[in-house]
């Protein structure tokens, strides 16, 4: 099996190719802002599930490059999208598309990322692409019905915790399971291995996204990346929120109630405000103990394939490193 700085070489080389090729497009303001997302980073982690994935089965590495790349490109188009839904002003630290330049360019490059990640998807090898256009396509409505459901939450006045799991299972999870699904079909998978493996990608997702929720509200927007407690300035439905309202008495769920309907305050006030009722209520444990059942879960659909146990380390070792993001 490839080892993962090889794999990550693969991603890096033809992410490169792809930046590069858009150095010269015109017009510069419609490309420069897909350009300089990408250039922005990241863990390059559903592209790395899906060579992953590939390899797991021992398939041909090089058939997946370029259909790995369409699903980081595709990616980093929600991200894009999703930062003028939430006016979010940080991407990794830096300003976000809409901030540097537009909400209009942002839409529009937006639009031709999505367009270019099934350019390159359709390139994988051809006894493969119906299925593998298939898992693509229906991953990409169940994105954008995760991030309907999202929205609607805001306006939504009760908001149940499964229906939250169903929401971020939708808009986070399904991409990188479709991701290695999509790997595991190239690599010529059974499938059986290949639903596995896409269930226990689903289940990594619904994990990796309850860490986001405790990180954005306990980590540093230095390590993190974006706006500390942005989810709380926007009140959003996290699972933070929606466990504190469960277990708050009548006090503390009229105060929540009260941060979250005001308008006009000082945002680091708001924060600081409903993160001490999240401390007092100790929600933070019983998130991290959530987000843990889930990836749990997940092992038990990855043990269920049949080969190489130093293939599956490898792909554990991989997953855990993603679960361990610091504070």
């Amino acid at each position: 099996m490839n080892n993962l700085v090889a794999l990550k070489k693969l991603i890096d080389f033809e992410l490169e190719e792809f930046n590069n090729s858009l150095l010269n497009k015109k017009p510069s303001s419609l490309y420069e802002p897909i350009k300089y997302t990408l250039d922005l980073g990241g863990k390059r982690m559903r592209p790395l599930l899906n060579l992953i994935a590939c390899d797991l089965f021992d398939g041909n590495v090089s058939d997946a490059v370029k259909p790995a790349l369409g699903l980081e490109i595709f990616h980093n188009f929600t991200l894009l999208h999703d930062d003028i839904m939430d006016k979010a002003p940080l991407r990794r630290n830096q300003p976000t598309v809409h901030k540097k330049w537009n909400p209009d360019i942002a839409i529009l490059s937006g639009d031709t990322m999505f367009v270019q990640s099934f350019q390159y998807v359709m390139q994988s090898p051809t006894l493969h692409l119906k299925e593998v256009l298939d898992v693509f396509t229906k991953t990409a409505i169940e994105v954008c019905e995760g991030q309907q459901m999202d929205m609607d939450f805001e306006s939504q006045l009760n908001v149940s915790i499964p229906q939250y799991i169903k929401m971020i299972g939708l808009k986070t999870s399904v991409l990188l399971a479709g991701s290695m699904k999509i790997g595991a079909i190239i690599g010529n998978a059974r499938a059986e291995d290949a639903q596995h493996i896409y269930e226990f990608g689903k289940n990594l997702g619904i994990a990796f996204q309850l860490q986001d929720d405790i990180l954005d509200v306990f980590g540093s927007s230095q390590k993190v990346g974006k706006q500390t407690g942005g989810d709380i300035v926007s009140n959003k439905k996290t699972y933070l929120l929606l466990k504190a309202m469960d277990m708050a008495d009548r006090y503390k769920k009229e105060e929540l109630q009260l941060w979250m309907h005001t308008t006009n305050v000082d945002p680091v006030e708001k924060v600081e405000a409903v993160k001490s009722i999240y401390e007092y209520l100790g929600v933070k444990a019983l998130a991290e103990a959530e987000m843990q059942k889930f990836y749990l879960k997940g092992l038990t659909h990855l043990n269920q394939i049949p080969c190489n146990q130093n293939n599956k380390d490898q792909l554990i070792n991989f997953a855990e490193n993603l679960m361990q993001r610091e504070s």
